[in-house]
């Protein structure tokens, strides 16, 4: 059978009384020891020093009403009753150091004495579990029969949450709201990427560190900072502005002047004083986009702004500071450029506490259909016009983004002007397939002019489809595009060879290139004709 103790703040009110009378009031620490059915084995009964006397009262009279409890009595002394911060360090000092042993004794917390911030603070420290107790409450009795005690009743507070359903479940909607909002309200389908959204959403509303943001450009970092700030401040853990900068627009003198702002006359032109984007950013969110463009120096003010929350404005003698948390954002490998000495380790350490990478779109295919709805949406409260898919157009443009042809160079700006551009020529607001036709070869001219490797396979895709083009080995691949494009370029097998086979045939006698690329060719059961009819 468990101990039960009880841990309570003597009530200098409610507990006092020092004539006979005393016993016809109720006085919740001594009535604690009288509760009908919950016997208390040991009483922890924290005082002042100014309340000794008291203290020592109470522990006689509970020694009249319940003689095989055993009172402890525990000193802390608080200056301000009424701040929070010094009531709740004192109280989590005392039940850090307190020896509990839930193996062999249970505990509970009576909130009935001490003041409301004391009462916060018992409820805090027992729901962490600091205390691994219940809370009590204590109330006085109603109507009283003549000699009958004034034990009153008391109640068992359970914070399991899980045994209160609507609560549970409002908690869990509150948290799926939150979420929703980071993601703009779209039911993204990608199991990874909304793990990691749920993840932001805890980070960034229990949170003040630094928080960074990586990902390919247009993945929507800068719309996911924006939806931070906007959560933060919803849930009134900021009061001042979002400011966002792109670093890459940063230069030179400059650069120093717009992120920590300048005296008057601290350089030629500087006619007036100036704040800079940090101070701009007091209690509010900086957003640093492209972060890894920073220069050295900037890098350098940046992490003691962060730190220290102070920094120096250019020309002036004395600091500046500025409260405000910081997203930074980066398509750069930042760890390669501190290898490479081009971003500071220590401040590379700073922002990596709390790092999220943001996928491509290519590898988030499930979400392009949510993207899609999300994008008409946009444009309907952009231009006031509701623009659909007819089904058949609809089917076609999703297999077309969802397919291995799909490149996404650009990500969500390219989905995003697609769509634009698809809304704006529809016929009557319909969008169709001949619209969807003309669009999917725009995006394809697109990528294979502006892509950075080439896209080597989007040639091999046109002509030996899709799914033969994903079974060739990246070797293959980049010998057969170099061939297709050569064949494209010539208008006879003869002459497509002799480009190809221009430095090999020089050491034979006598060269049929023709003979030679329609060997190659056939491997992949191709003709030339084939491959200029494609074209």
């Amino acid at each position: 059978m468990k101990r039960r103790v009880a841990i309570s703040i003597l009530g200098t009110t409610l507990d006092a009384g020092k004539w006979e009378n005393r016993w016809s009031r109720w006085r919740p620490n001594v009535a604690l020891c009288q509760q009908p059915g919950l016997f208390i084995d040991r009483l922890e009964l924290i005082h002042d020093n100014h309340s000794q006397a008291l203290c020592h009262r109470i522990v006689a009279d509970i020694e009249t009403v319940a003689p095989a409890t055993e009172v402890r009595s525990n000193v802390i002394n608080f200056r301000d009753p009424w701040d929070f911060s010094e009531v709740y360090t004192s109280l989590r000092d005392f039940a850090r150091n307190y020896n509990f042993d839930p193996e062999t004794e249970d505990y509970l917390v009576n909130i009935t004495t001490g003041t409301h911030v004391a009462q916060i603070c018992w409820f805090l420290l027992t729901e962490a579990r600091i205390i691994p107790g219940q809370l009590l409450q204590l109330s006085p009795p109603r109507d009283r029969e003549p000699e009958q005690d004034f034990a009153g009743t008391h109640r068992i507070i359970d914070l399991d949450l899980s045994r209160y359903d609507e609560i549970a479940k409002r908690f869990a909607s509150e948290r799926e709201d939150a979420a929703s909002f980071l993601k703009s309200g779209i039911s993204t389908r990608s199991a990874t990427f909304n793990r990691m959204i749920d993840e932001i959403e805890r980070v960034v509303i229990r949170s003040t560190a630094p928080v960074l943001l990586t990902g390919p450009t247009g993945a929507g970092k800068s719309q996911l900072a924006r939806r931070i700030y906007e959560l933060k401040k919803s849930q009134r853990k900021v009061s001042g502005p979002f400011i966002d900068v792109n670093c890459a627009t940063l230069r030179g003198d400059q650069a120093m002047s717009t992120l920590f702002g300048h005296v008057k006359g601290a350089f030629t032109g500087a006619a007036g004083e100036r704040a800079g984007l940090l101070k701009s950013a007091d209690k509010g969110v900086l957003f640093l986009d492209e972060i890894g463009e920073l220069g050295l120096d900037e890098q350098a003010m940046c992490l003691r702004a962060i730190e220290e929350k102070k920094f120096l404005p250019v020309g002036a003698d004395r600091e500046a500071s500025a409260d405000f948390q910081l997203l930074a954002g980066t398509n750069r490998d930042l760890g390669e450029d501190v290898r490479k000495g081009r971003f500071r380790e220590d401040l590379y350490a700073r922002l990596n506490l709390w790092t999220f990478q943001l996928p491509a779109l290519r590898e988030r295919k499930e979400d392009i259909e949510p993207n899609l709805d999300f994008e008409l949406r946009r444009y309907l409260e952009r231009e006031g016009e509701n623009v659909t898919f007819n089904k058949e157009a609809r089917e076609r443009y999703l297999a077309f983004a969802t397919g291995p042809q799909a490149v996404w160079s650009a990500n969500f700006r390219d989905l995003s002007a697609s769509v634009t551009r698809m809304a704006t020529l529809a016929p009557h607001g319909r969008i169709t397939t001949a619209v969807v036709d003309d669009e999917v070869r725009r995006l394809n001219a697109f990528w294979r002019s502006s892509s950075d490797d080439g896209r080597v396979d989007l040639i091999i895709e046109e002509v030996l489809g899709a799914e033969t083009a994903a079974s060739l080995d990246r070797f293959d691949a980049a010998q057969l595009a170099t061939v297709l494009h050569t064949c494209r370029q010539h208008a006879t097998a003869s002459a497509a060879g002799r480009a190809l086979f221009a430095i090999s045939r020089l050491g034979k006698k006598s060269s049929n290139d023709a003979d030679r690329l329609s060997k190659y060719l056939a491997r992949f059961s191709l003709k030339f004709e084939d491959i200029r009819k494609a074209g």
